[in-house]
């Protein structure tokens, strides 16, 4: 019995060392930023185009031996615009015929599992317009940070978790921006 949970636990570790791709859970809307677009005055606008640049995004992201994907065609912009429209949704700012719309870039996307302090990057340019109008056009970034473990069955699981936060506090920052919700206007 003794050599059976001997070779179960080398299979489970060897599986969990080999690495493995995991697809990120779907964006989390968050309740304080779809408040803040709801509070903002702004007009209904649509989404536009987002695309990525740059070596600060890559597909999959590397989390130690395992890999994480988007699970919005295996892109990490359409996550982003997935979490734009979700908000925008919920507060009740999305319109498909809108004149206004919000488009933009990720230039950095990057998640550390490491082993005390996990952390998250994220960076986008947004540009918003009114016909060929630009009414605004910033880069906005975000830093996360939470803790972590040495056990790799508990800290992948938690930085996956934690990308979908990442991203709320990128978007908050994009929010709480005044020159923003007056180029929804």
């Amino acid at each position: 019995m003794g050599r059976i949970k001997t070779s179960l636990a080398l299979g489970v570790l060897g599986f969990i060392l080999s690495g493995c791709s995991v697809v990120a859970p779907p964006y989390p809307p968050s309740l304080d930023n779809v408040q803040t677009l709801r509070n903002s005055g702004a007009a209904p606008a649509r989404v536009g185009t987002f695309t990525e640049s740059g070596p600060g995004v890559k597909h999959p992201m590397s989390l130690r031996a395992n890999s994480l994907e988007s699970p919005y065609g295996g892109t990490w912009s359409a996550y982003l615009s997935e979490a734009v429209t979700r908000e925008l949704t919920m507060a009740g700012k999305l319109s498909p015929t809108a004149d206004v719309v919000i488009s933009g870039t990720l230039l950095r996307n990057e998640i550390d599992a490491a082993i005390v302090t996990a952390s998250g990057d994220v960076s986008a340019r947004f540009v918003v317009k009114k016909g060929e109008t630009v009414r605004y056009d910033q880069v906005k970034s975000a830093h996360r940070e939470w803790d972590s473990s040495f056990a790799a069955a508990v800290a992948i699981p938690k930085a996956v978790s934690e990308y979908g936060y990442t991203v709320q506090a990128l978007l908050a920052t994009l929010y709480a921006d005044p020159a923003f919700l007056d180029a929804l206007k």
